[in-house]
């Protein structure tokens, strides 16, 4: 299946309006905010964040962001979604020339477990910054007892199109492949672990000179699972 896909200069990066009061894009003050808490958040940490801190560093008022958002848990969440737009973004824009399937799928797994570096088209945003928020934080989002209404609510549509787009080319390659999005979400979530553990427990994981281990390991990982089956003799299969 090919992904379908808009113009990059009219590509738009939604977050779903269930999560913000006000849409943060529509003026300069949302967008400071968005720009500033990810610098304060990556830097203490979302437990000590609070919106008093952010509003004397943006010189504000505390009600003027609580007219974006109302409460912290959801601007991590806006936080979180936007990533997940973006890595959308990313892959529409990343795969649309690559016919075979088992390219695309390798280039995905590549763009999911890769360091991420600037991307220069947001200026508001520090993506590496937010990676690092992601590695550390998004979980908070989740693990909550709230999940099911905000999922109902499509707080979570940017995560769930990510997962589907890359589980759609598994099953184009393997079309008996029967965990597809178990396989997809199973490298997210894993990845944010290898690279924290990576960078603080480095005994928990394998890091190896001369190679960026969690790439190389994901990209195995999942070509062996998905090709196994479909070409019992040819997991190494070359596109």
């Amino acid at each position: 299946m090919q992904f379908q896909v808009e113009e990059r200069s009219t590509f738009d990066l939604k977050v779903h309006e269930s999560i913000y009061l006000k849409n943060p894009e529509t003026s300069d003050l949302g967008r400071k905010i968005i720009h500033q808490s990810i610098y304060l958040i990556d830097e203490i940490g979302f437990d000590a964040f609070t919106f008093k801190k952010l509003s004397i560093i943006i010189q504000t008022s505390e009600a003027s962001i609580y007219r974006y958002f109302e409460n912290k848990h959801k601007l991590l969440l806006y936080l979180v979604s936007w990533y997940w737009a973006w890595m959308n973004y990313r892959l529409v824009f990343g795969v649309i020339n690559i016919s075979s399937p088992i390219e695309r799928l390798k280039r995905a797994i590549n763009m999911l477990t890769e360091k991420v570096e600037m991307d220069g088209s947001f200026g508001h945003i520090d993506e590496v910054k937010l990676h690092r928020i992601i590695i550390s934080e998004s979980s908070k989002v989740y693990l909550t007892k709230n999940v099911d209404q905000q999922n109902k609510q499509g707080c979570f549509i940017g995560y769930r199109m990510l997962v589907e787009r890359i589980s759609e080319v598994i099953q184009e390659i393997n079309p008996d492949f029967k965990y597809p999005h178990m396989l997809v979400s199973t490298i997210i979530e894993g990845v944010n672990h290898q690279r924290y553990f990576a960078e603080h427990l480095p005994k928990l994981t394998d890091v190896l000179e001369g190679e960026d281990a969690i790439v190389n390991f994901y990209e195995e990982l999942v070509m062996d699972a998905v090709l196994r089956q479909k070409f019992p003799n040819k997991s190494r299969i070359k596109a």
